[in-house]
């Protein structure tokens, strides 16, 4: 999945945030990853690609109801 700056996302299965900057597989080979400003947190934080998600629903977190349709609609994609 690619992300790029402004992309709103989830994070720790339940956070939103927003992407500020997008990292490649550095020299060491590092999983690319990515800096997000985390709404909970206000601060950035970054994850590895692999566990963030592509924000589908509009709540600051998200509820059980929600978090099944986000799991069901990134299956899809």
């Amino acid at each position: 999945m690619k992300l790029v700056f402004g992309d709103i996302v989830v994070v720790e299965n339940n956070l939103i945030g927003v992407v500020v900057k997008n990292w490649g597989r550095g020299s060491n080979g590092r999983e690319p990853h990515v800096e997000v400003y985390v709404r909970s947190y206000r601060t950035i934080q970054e994850y590895p690609i692999s566990e963030v998600e592509r924000y589908l629903v509009r709540h600051k977190e998200l509820s059980d109801e929600d978090m099944e349709y986000q799991e069901m609609a990134v299956e899809q994609e």
